[in-house]
């Protein structure tokens, strides 16, 4: 019986092997730079683009009008940003641009501190966005700006007493654009790392065999879907009763884009698993994984659909809450999935997340 059980256990690495020589990381990683990364960050620098001349407009004329697009400009940013920070790899991790764009969790409130620290100290080297960039992280980014237009006294931007706050918070929207422009120009370069990921072979660097590449990959749903439930709503949802929930512990609470964050990242992998065809490797048997995925990622959508809006208000809610909760459930499904069947079918290892040791 033991001959048979490792005769059997040798057979299905054979096959896990076999799926895993078929797999063309040169055309499947082509096909995610070109179809997804890249139209990604170009959306992003879209955003902050807008963001940056609606923000400079705010403090020209400061009016309720004028701040209500500021405001209307940043979702949107934030919205482009939920889909292309799910690629925490490459460019995003040089200059330290990932906590640049986003510090998050910040478990002391050292970004909310320092930032109400420049507004009252009127800190005219954080209006300066040159030396705003040399500064903490957790002044640069989104999470900074939210607090500027959406946080305590942020009325004030509608008129002169907002002088201060306005350009300080022009200089992080100016500080977001210009990150964006590089990531966008990094991942464009013909010689950059776009082709180091495309091309794996003995003499790369990074990526010696089309396993390493494509394992890349994976990690983007790995570490995605781990961050989404266990960060970003397990940061703020309870695991038992309403009791538990900590909503202005949740990211982007101020701002109402909460959900609209974590629906933009499922929404982000879902279109990154569609344009990389990883289905297309599994076998005519096994392609129920693929049929799961995507019904699974429908889920998602439509729970995150049912709990958008305050935060207090959703979680105030059962049935919305309930959605919320469920949301949390599928990105767990999910994980199961991507990690465990997908991999395991195309004979790569998972599990690896590039959140361990945070």
């Amino acid at each position: 019986m033991f001959r048979v059980l490792v005769a059997a256990a040798f057979f299905v690495l054979g096959q896990s092997a076999a799926y895993a020589a078929e797999l063309d990381a040169p055309k499947i990683v082509g096909k995610v730079i070109d179809g997804f990364v890249r139209p990604a960050y170009h959306g992003f620098h879209q955003a902050t683009s807008q963001l940056s001349t609606d923000v400079k407009a705010l403090c020209s004329a400061p009016s309720g009008a004028a701040l209500a697009t500021a405001r209307k400009a940043f979702g949107g940013t934030v919205d482009a940003w939920s889909k292309a920070e799910i690629i925490r790899f490459g460019p995003v991790t040089e200059q330290n641009r990932l906590d640049r764009i986003l510090f998050w969790p910040d478990r002391k409130s050292i970004g909310l501190k320092q930032v109400q620290a420049a507004i009252q100290s009127k800190d005219e080297t954080a209006a300066d966005p040159a030396q705003l960039a040399a500064k903490s992280v957790a002044m640069q980014g989104l999470g900074a700006l939210e607090f500027v237009l959406f946080g305590t006294d942020a009325d004030t931007l509608a008129g002169t007493d907002g002088a201060y706050r306005c350009s300080f918070g022009a200089s992080i929207a100016i500080n977001l654009d210009t990150m964006a422009s590089e990531l966008e120009q990094a991942w464009n370069a013909p010689d950059g790392f776009a082709g180091t990921w495309a091309k794996p072979g003995a003499n790369n660097p990074l990526y010696r065999n089309n396993d390493e590449a494509v394992g890349e990959l994976f990690d983007v749903f790995v570490t995605g879907l781990e961050m989404d439930r266990d960060v970003r709503l397990g940061g703020f949802l309870g695991k038992m009763t309403a009791a538990e929930d900590k909503p202005k512990q949740a990211l982007f609470w101020r701002s109402e884009k909460t959900v609209d964050s974590v629906a933009g990242n499922l929404a982000g992998m879902k279109a990154l698993f569609e344009i990389s065809g990883l289905g297309d490797a599994l076998s005519d048997e096994m392609r129920w994984i693929e049929n799961s995925i995507n019904f699974e990622f429908a889920n998602a959508a439509r729970a995150a659909a049912g709990s958008e809006g305050p935060l207090t208000e959703v979680l105030a809610d059962p049935q919305r809450r309930g959605r919320l909760s469920y949301f949390s459930v599928v990105t767990s499904s999910l994980s199961e999935l991507f990690g465990k069947r997908l991999a395991g079918e195309l004979g790569l290892t998972s599990g690896f997340s590039s959140l361990d040791g945070d």
